[in-house]
């Protein structure tokens, strides 16, 4: 009984001793976390870490709201720019060689925008500017080197 007694003595104390171990071992990693947090400076409390990590939080929050905003905008903005260009050259007469005249279509995002047409003859060069609306011409018919240039630019 006596020797039963003893290993129980020791059992209990070998436990006792592993016990310790891990609870070392967790206030070490504990320790090592929190000098992580604190930047390794004693002098600061926990508090003062976390209070200032969520103002370091709160401000990055408040910044993307502001960029998402200006993207917003730049992006409203941006369909407003010319951002098609489509061209389309043509011969409107018989008595002039080549395709020296053509159709210049510029558009924003919204398919608005103008196209420049120059004609050019023998006896000069004309230039005839129309306004595009939503892709159609707004107040005058757009002539078929017209609508193809228009075409052109939208399928870039």
């Amino acid at each position: 009984m006596v020797f039963n007694g003893i290993m129980m003595i020791n059992f209990f104390y070998g436990v006792g001793i592993i016990w310790m171990l891990i609870i070392t071992i967790v206030v070490f990693r504990m320790i090592r976390h929190y000098n992580r947090l604190t930047g390794g400076n004693n002098k600061r409390v926990l508090k003062e870490v976390l209070d200032e990590m969520l103002d370091k939080q709160n401000k990055l929050t408040s910044d993307t709201i502001g960029i998402k905003h200006e993207i917003t905008k730049l992006t409203q903005e941006g369909a407003l720019h010319i951002q098609k260009v489509g061209i389309e050259r043509f011969n409107p007469f018989s008595d002039t060689g080549g395709s020296q005249s053509f159709t210049l279509a510029l558009l924003d995002g919204h398919k608005n925008g103008i196209v420049m047409t120059s004609l050019y003859a023998r006896t000069g060069n004309r230039w005839y500017v129309k306004e595009v609306q939503e892709g159609k011409g707004r107040k005058y018919d757009l002539s078929k080197e017209e609508e193809r240039a228009i075409h052109n630019a939208q399928s870039l």
